[in-house]
C-alpha cells in the first residue's frame, strides 16, 4: 500500500497559555497542503523499517511507533515500512506527525481492523500532538495542546501557495520558551472569515515574535515575499518555513526561488 502524507500549515497560530503539565495551550487554523512525503507500508515476515530522501536524524522513528503501538493494542503482524522523506523535517509543517498517522491509517486498512477515525485520532495523540489532525486531514480550528479539533468553513481553493524553507533549525523547544502567552486581539476563525488583503495586521503566529529576533532572515523571508505582492505571508509552526497566498502565480526574486519548496494552485 502507497500513500502520500503530505504538509500542513498554521493560519494564524496564538499561544493563550501555559499549562500545569508544561504545555501550552493554542489556538490555530490547521490547512492541509499538497507537499507529500511518500510512504509504502507492507505486510511481511519481519518488521522492517527504511526511509530515503531528506535524512532522518536520530532513531524512533514516529512510524515505528505508530507500528508498535498497534501490535502491542491489537497484535498485528510483522510490516516492511519505507518512507521516502521530502517534506522538510523540523520546519513547522508537520511532516513526521503526518507519516505516523498515515501509518496508523494503513495498518488499519492492511489489518482489517476497522478502528474509528475517533480511535485513530486517540492512538495518534499519543504519538505527538499535531499527529491527530492528520487522521481526518482536513481544515480545522485547534485547540488544547493541538488535539482538539472543531470544523471551520473555510476554504483556500484557487489561490497560489508558495512555500519557502531556509533550512534553519528552530527548536520547537526554545522557541515556546521564549513565547510570551497571552490571549489574542483577534480571535482567528473570525479573522479567515474576511478578506484575505485583510488579514495582515490580524492573522498573527506569536512564534514570530520570539523566532524573528533570533533568525532574522526567517522575518526577511516573509517581508520579501510581500514585496513580492502576497495578500497575506507568515511563518508556519515554530518555523522555519514561510509560506505566502498570492492570487496568481508571482515573480519571485532569485534569493526565494532557491529555498522554494513547494508553490502552485491550491484544488
Amino acid at each position: 500500500m502507497v500513500v502520500f502524507p503530505n504538509a500542513k500549515i498554521n493560519l494564524g497560530l496564538n499561544i493563550i497559555s501555559k499549562r500545569t503539565d508544561g504545555y501550552h495551550n493554542i489556538s490555530s487554523c490547521f490547512y492541509p497542503i499538497p507537499l507529500t512525503d511518500i510512504l509504502e507500508v507492507k505486510k511481511s515476515e519481519q518488521f522492517e523499517f527504511n526511509s530515503t530522501g531528506i535524512e532522518i536524524p536520530g532513531e524512533g522513528n514516529l512510524c515505528i511507533k505508530a507500528f508498535e503501538i498497534l501490535k502491542q493494542k491489537h497484535g498485528i503482524g510483522p510490516v516492511n515500512i519505507h518512507l521516502h522523506k521530502i517534506v522538510p523535517i523540523g520546519a513547522g509543517l508537520g511532516g513526521g506527525s503526518a507519516d505516523a498517522s498515515f501509518t496508523l491509517k494503513c495498518l488499519n486498512e492492511l489489518f482489517n481492523l476497522q478502528l474509528t477515525n475517533k480511535k485513530l485520532e486517540n492512538y495518534a495523540s499519543q504519538l505527538g500532538s499535531d499527529c491527530p489532525f492528520f487522521i481526518q486531514n482536513n481544515a480545522v480550528m485547534a485547540s488544547g495542546t493541538g488535539t482538539d479539533f472543531s470544523d471551520i468553513d473555510f476554504d483556500l481553493s484557487g489561490r497560489y501557495l508558495v512555500l519557502i524553507n531556509p533550512g534553519i533549525h528552530v527548536s520547537t523547544a526554545s522557541a515556546y520558551n521564549k513565547v510570551k502567552p497571552q490571549q489574542a486581539e483577534h480571535q482567528i476563525e473570525n479573522v479567515l472569515s474576511l478578506p484575505i488583503d485583510e488579514w495582515k495586521d490580524k492573522l498573527h503566529n506569536d512564534f514570530e515574535d520570539s523566532v524573528f529576533p533570533q533568525f532574522p532572515a526567517i522575518g526577511e523571508i516573509k517581508e520579501q515575499l510581500l514585496t513580492s505582492g502576497a495578500q497575506y505571508a507568515s511563518m508556519t509552526g515554530s518555523g522555519s518555513s514561510v509560506y505566502a497566498i498570492f492570487d496568481t502565480k508571482p515573480e519571485l526574486p532569485e534569493s526565494l526561488v532557491s529555498n522554494v519548496v513547494w508553490q502552485g494552485q491550491l484544488d
